[in-house]
């Protein structure tokens, strides 16, 4: 088997920074796209931001601009306390030599799903508008698509923007439900794993030695990040979310799943809620458990092959 073709739907962010170099040094992935979306950051600054960090990986790939609100009138605050005001931390904006395609990211999604019909993954690490909006724009999408595999939720974590919602999930309840509800093939990387996954300054300090310049660019966006981290009172690192997603795209066998139908609380005080539905839809396969320490060391091996 070849490399998958794979398009990261993306809010960089620094976990998704991670996420994004981690798939330009793998072998076992074909990037044939970025796709952004608002949620650490606003979808501008995301696109910037994804621009960027393919410059730097010296990875030629289209990337295309997404949604810049919820569905419906949901209101939208980006994580800045997270990620910095421009989503690298401290780190200061660069504008980008490279410029977005001309289409939107629902667009390139489609048309990528119908050029590779059963072999495009789809990895979104933000909130599931574009994804959402690519099935409305498309019907066969759903179909076309071999697999969504996307960092949010949780099935028995509870949240981590709210007592019960994941924040990716949260920031687009109404959209959420549209992709869980459609019958596409969904994977779903949520807290239940990705909080089984965490990287240490000294992990970081490793990738940095390895690799000065990209290395040392995720290690100086890693200071806030675990600041961040160590203020709300997990003193032993930082959750590789994005990064845990896009390994289960390429090693699935390192996590355990179980096909549960999922549903989206869409309004309320449980809104962004995943939970178990009863209506009949098609499940999701909901990664239950994860080989955390392979993840990981998997995680710190290939970037170590950063230039």
């Amino acid at each position: 088997m070849g490399p998958i073709k794979l398009v990261i739907d993306t809010d960089p962010g620094i976990d998704d920074a991670m996420a994004i170099f981690l798939a330009a040094v793998s072998a076992d992935i074909e990037l044939l796209g970025l796709t952004t979306i608002f949620g650490n950051v606003t979808t501008d600054i995301a696109t910037r931001n994804a621009l960027r960090l393919l410059e730097a990986a010296g990875v030629d790939a289209p990337v295309a601009p997404g949604a810049a609100m919820p569905w419906g009138d949901w209101p939208f605050e980006p994580s800045w306390e997270v990620h910095g005001r421009e989503g690298f931390g401290d780190i200061e904006p660069v504008t980008p030599v490279t410029v977005p395609v001309g289409e939107s990211a629902a667009e390139l999604l489609t048309r990528l799903a119908r050029e590779f019909p059963g072999e495009l993954v789809v990895c979104p690490l933000g909130p599931l508008t574009n994804i959402a909006d690519a099935l409305v724009r498309d019907p066969g999408f759903a179909g076309n698509v071999a697999r969504i595999v996307l960092m949010g939720g949780s099935l028995d974590e509870g949240g981590n923007i709210t007592p019960h919602a994941e924040a990716n999930i949260y920031h687009d309840p109404q959209a959420a439900e549209a992709v869980f509800a459609s019958g596409a093939p969904v994977e779903m990387v949520g807290l239940d794993v990705t909080h089984r996954v965490t990287c240490t300054e000294e992990d970081f300090d490793q990738i940095a030695e390895a690799s000065p310049e990209l290395g040392g660019m995720l290690k100086r966006m890693s200071e806030y990040y675990l600041k961040f981290y160590r203020s709300v009172g997990k003193l032993d690192g930082c959750s590789l979310h994005d990064p845990a997603a896009i390994i289960a795209c390429t090693h699935p066998h390192l996590f355990e799943t179980r096909d549960v139908p999922i549903r989206v609380v869409t309004s309320g005080e449980e809104a962004g809620r995943t939970e178990a539905a009863e209506d009949g839809r098609k499940p999701t396969k909901v990664c239950v458990t994860v080989q955390g320490p392979e993840v990981k060391q998997l995680f710190l091996d290939r970037l170590a092959q950063l230039p």
